[in-house]
């Protein structure tokens, strides 16, 4: 008979971090005297789960159990994290001879260690039996024990008649004797005929297993529909586990529902096992029961079969252990640990497959979809020589393997076409329509409140009380016509009464305009041909209420590639339901993210509250995971109250394989160097690498160094949308991307003495962005911005043109966008008529909105209006307006001339600063006495910026009686592209802050004559 002690190691929590990247590679090993024992490697957490079992021969209860943390470490030593000690004979004296599970605190190596918290580990460990009379049921019976009167009975009455004699306190520590006490638990009240006959079974306490293997017994007689109802009702909400490092081998839609292809691929009673292991050639295949482990939290079974042989090994036998990691009756993921101990160098790894069962995309026809992903890792226990040798065995087997499992799988469930899910785009957005909403429900909703009431009963109790009343005689300072309160009580009801009334008001203008927005669209159709971003705005959910009816007035902002459309706005709605389409031009390149921004509506200049922003990443979701969406806002008021957007998101290319094409050829033209067109393997390998979509391509690499403590050295990889660097040097991976749109500013620096003589390459990330990179970045400055530092290139001018060329192409400067408004204005005739008016001002319906007379010359003043003078640059820098430039004036005909204008608003003119591209005309006025310049001004990145252009006019004569001063008279108006129920209070709101920049415009001109 032997005694062993089990050991299982669970899980731990608030490891400290003991890598630069701010995690931990944290492993256990476990020993007991001389047998020691180490669980797998979890990856980058400070709180790993292991779900690892070990057991122990024990041959002196005197003897510690030793459980130490550790952090593995490629290069050097691995760090110590924590350790632990058991008694062994603590665990056998306990109750049941067992212990957990227990979170045990970790302990430093030493006092004077500077870390006193090391975390905590999650421990099970207790006392099991082996012999040959030990009888485990298939079934997941307990262990029941037997014992044979004739092999054992004399020796253990000796044993029981010993320590009966002797003084119990006496006993010493040892094996045997803890042992006899197993069986004399009740020696002092047994008889002396306390033998058992043939057969019999000592009464005895039950151990762990016994309260373990209720579960097993629940899940090894009930059905798999019920274990997985089990498992629904224990899932607290997990997330779905990520892909395992060493790849992706199967991705693929179905036309099943999820649960459905769970039953198939992992229930007994499913014949797609048994069909997979014959196209394998697989035999003596055994599928183990599904059991509760662990106290119930735990899921698991064991397959065993023998693995058909292949040219670099002969059939071996393989167990597979399986285990649940989630099952939310939505989505199921399953980790299955294959040990192969029978081959060469078994012992030291073991394969581990993840099975992932997520939902998919709604199909036209109404039924679901299930996406099933599989990725793999080997997870070595010791280090070996061969390790890439087994790496690359294990991958190419498990890519045999599953290309037999996905033929299988498809022969038995119908797969679902991408192009299929993009040709009925046109049929999900037709089935977008806003639900009606009758007059009688609306006023419901509105009025049918607390506040309605009282005032509405107020007012009748008054009119009642003026009916029944007699006039009263006049008093104190009261005459006919005026009747004061003649007491406190009065002047109080007479507060309130006005504050209802003025509160009935405001609920009786937010019903007339909610009214009035129903049913309005603010889609855009998109023009031209490429990558054409279709965008559903469906509904929001639990939108913040800033407004103090305890609602809000919510529209959307979205942003990709420097274009902006708005939805329409949604009166006192804190779940609106929009159902609008929008359409953004085709480009050249796909887009990296769209932004989008939830904003409460107060005005265009107006300061407005952002109720949420979100931004979704075209590189990290799939395609088709886009085309039905909930996308959760962040922001303090969205994250208080878990706001979320519903949308449905389409990308097409409608140019085909031509657009590779074209875009290269564009970018030849900046680098000035032919740049080929990679064949589809390189651009399969490139997206494999970082994880792209399929129309990611690549356009050129380079073999540099990455400078952080020390040069780096790996190949930079240049696409349309990101900038990436991978490196592998003696098994250690380092591997980066982040989106041009991240990058700020790039740098050149002079060659060094640390750089080898070779110029370096800086990029700076905007705050905030490309966090996911961050541990290639050699420094981080206070606000959060990341820099990048590249060198040694072989071909450096090459690089860094291309590079540029890039950028510029993603994040353009002003001074660009003023050459390109230059160039497209060039490409337009102006109708212009002979008295000088142009782009038709005399069209829109012009009002004076500022006149004064100002002590300034009109020599003067009109230098407020002359290319890069010093006057105008302060008088726009003062007015608000950031990164201004302008170009110079040119003349159109005879002393007309014209000129174009880009800047920024500030924060204090526009809450969402917006962007201005404007066009000016100067000429002078008929009599010579002064001159007329007019502006058309278009607005971007502000709320309704499309539906409408700017149109100014400054008239400046000079004053007949005075020469040093001059009269200035300003008109506006709004020239209407779309129509909108909002053009009067747009107009307002505009009016409104035109006079007061015009007010400090004129300030700061008489301000700086003054000056000089």
């Amino acid at each position: 008979m032997r005694m062993r002690l089990q050991v299982r190691v669970i899980e731990a929590r608030n490891i400290p971090a003991m890598d630069l990247n701010g995690l931990s590679d944290p492993y256990v090993k476990v020993q007991l005297g001389r047998q020691k024992f180490k669980t797998k490697v979890v990856k980058k957490s400070l709180n790993p789960q292991w779900g690892e079992e070990f057991g122990f021969r024990v041959d002196d209860l005197n003897e510690e159990l030793v459980v130490y943390v550790l952090d593995e470490d490629k290069y050097f030593n691995d760090d110590f994290v924590g350790q632990l000690r058991v008694p062994v004979s603590k665990v056998f004296d306990s109750e049941d001879k067992s212990i957990g599970p227990c979170w045990y605190s970790l302990q430093p190596k030493n006092k004077k260690s500077k870390n006193k918290d090391c975390g905590e580990i999650l421990l099970t460990i207790y006392f099991s039996q082996n012999n040959s009379s030990v009888n485990l049921n298939c079934n997941g019976e307990s262990p029941s024990r037997t014992f044979n009167s004739s092999s054992n009975s004399p020796s253990l009455r000796q044993e029981e008649i010993a320590f009966s004699k002797d003084d119990k306190s006496c006993v010493q520590k040892s094996f045997a004797g803890r042992l006899a006490l197993i069986f004399n638990k009740h020696s002092d009240t047994a008889s002396s005929s306390s033998t058992y006959s043939d057969g019999s079974e000592p009464p005895e306490t039950a151990g762990p297993e016994i309260y373990e293997n209720k579960y097993e017994d629940q899940s090894s007689s009930d059905t798999f529909e019920k274990v997985m109802s089990t498992m629904e009702t224990r899932d607290q909400g997990s997330e779905t586990p990520s892909n395992l490092p060493g790849g992706v081998v199967l991705d693929q839609l179905y036309q099943i529902a999820p649960p459905d292809l769970n039953f198939s691929l992992f229930s007994l009673d499913s014949s797609f096992p048994k069909s997979v292991a014959e196209a394998q050639g697989t035999t003596e295949l055994q599928q183990g029961c599904w059991k509760f482990e662990n106290n119930g939290e735990n899921l698991k079974r064991v397959v065993t079969y023998i693995k058909a042989p292949s040219k670099l090994i002969k059939a071996v036998k393989a167990t597979e252990e399986q285990t649940y990691l989630k099952a939310d009756g939505k989505a199921f993921a399953v980790l299955a640990i294959v040990s192969t101990p029978d081959v060469m160098y078994g012992s030291t790894f073991k394969v581990e497959v993840l099975y992932c069962i997520t939902p998919g995309p709604e199909l036209p026809s109404g039924e679901h979809s299930s996406r099933l992903v599989v990725s793999w890792r080997v997870n070595f226990f010791q280090s070996t020589m061969v390790k890439g040798m087994i790496e690359n065995g294990a991958r190419q087997g498990i890519k045999e393997s599953f290309e037999q499992y996905a033929i299988v799988l498809s022969q038995n469930v119908k797969l679902v076409d991408s192009k299929e899910l993009g040709s009925n785009k046109e049929q999900v957005l037709a089935s977008l329509q806003v639900e009606p909403q009758s007059d009688w429900k609306l006023a419901v909703q509105y009025f049918l409140n607390f506040n309605v009431f009282f005032t509405i009963i107020m007012g009748l109790y008054v009119l009642v009380h003026i009916w029944l009343a007699t006039p009263s005689t006049l008093q104190g300072l009261e005459f006919v016509g005026l009747d004061l309160p003649d007491s406190i009580g009065e002047f109080i009801v007479c507060g309130v009464l006005v504050l209802q009334g003025e509160r009935l008001l405001g609920l009786i203008s937010r019903f007339m305009q909610a009214r009035a927005q129903k049913g309005s669209d603010h889609g855009v159709k998109a023009q031209g041909d490429g990558w054409l971003l279709t965008v559903a705005l469906i509904e929001g959910s639990s939108l913040a209420a800033v407004d103090p009816s305890g609602s809000s007035d919510p529209y959307v902002v979205f942003t990709c590639n420097g274009k902006t459309r708005a939805s329409s706005i949604k009166f006192q709605k804190s779940n609106p339901q929009w159902n609008e389409i929008f359409e953004f031009d085709a480009m050249d390149e796909p887009p990296s993210v769209l932004d989008m921004e939830v904003y409460d509506f107060d005005g265009p200049f107006d300061e407005a509250t952002s109720l949420g922003h979100a931004e979704v990443n075209f590189l990290r979701n799939n395609i088709s995971d886009l085309a039905d969406i909930w996308v959760p806002l962040q922001g303090k008021l969205a994250q208080a109250c878990q706001s979320k957007i519903h949308l449905r998101i389409f990308l097409n290319n409608t140019k085909g394989g031509n657009v590779v094409k074209e875009y290269l050829s564009r970018m030849e033209k900046e680098v000035g160097k032919k740049i080929n067109v990679r064949s589809p393997q390189t651009n399969s390998a490139f997206q494999k690498l970082f994880g792209l979509p399929p129309e990611e391509f690549l356009i050129n690499d380079f073999t540099c160094h990455l400078k952080r403590k020390m040069p780096l050295q790996g190949r930079l990889f240049l696409s349309a949308r990101i900038i990436g660097f991978h490196t592998n040097l003696f098994g250690h991976k380092t591997k980066f991307y982040f989106l041009w749109e991240d990058i700020e500013v790039i740098q050149v620096v002079p060659p060094t003495l640390s750089s080898m003589g070779s110029p370096i390459v800086v990029m700076t990330l905007r705050p905030g962005r490309g966090m996911d990179a961050r541990h290639g970045a050699k420094t981080q400055d206070a606000e959060g911005r990341l820099k990048f530092h590249f060198q040694s290139f072989v071909s450096f001018n090459v690089a860094h043109r291309t590079i540029m060329a890039l950028w510029k192409a993603r994040s353009l400067s002003p001074e660009q966008k003023v050459q390109i408004v230059e160039e497209e204005s060039e490409a337009k005739i102006l109708q212009t008529e002979e008295t000088g008016s142009f782009l038709g001002l005399d069209d829109v319906s012009m009002s004076e909105v500022y006149s004064c007379a100002l002590p300034v010359p009109t020599s003067f003043f009109m230098e407020a209006f002359s290319s890069g003078g010093e006057l105008e640059t302060r008088v726009m820098e003062k007015s608000g307006c950031l990164d201004y430039s302008s170009s110079a004036w040119e003349s159109e005909k005879s002393d007309v001339y014209e000129r174009q204008i880009h800047y920024r608003f500030s924060k204090s003119i526009s809450r969402y600063r917006g962007e201005v591209t404007s066009t000016q005309q100067k000429f002078p006025l008929p009599d010579k006495n002064g001159w007329l310049v007019e502006e058309v001004m278009t607005l971007h990145g502000i709320p309704l910026g499309d539906n409408f252009n700017l149109h100014l006019r400054y008239q400046l004569e000079e004053l007949p009686s005075k020469s040093k001063e001059c009269n200035v008279q300003v008109f506006f108006g709004i020239a209407w592209l779309k129509s909108t129920k909002h053009q009067k209070r747009i107009t307002k709101n505009i009016q409104k802050n035109l006079q007061d920049r015009l007010k400090g415009m004129f300030s700061v001109i008489e301000k700086e004559l003054v000056a000089r």
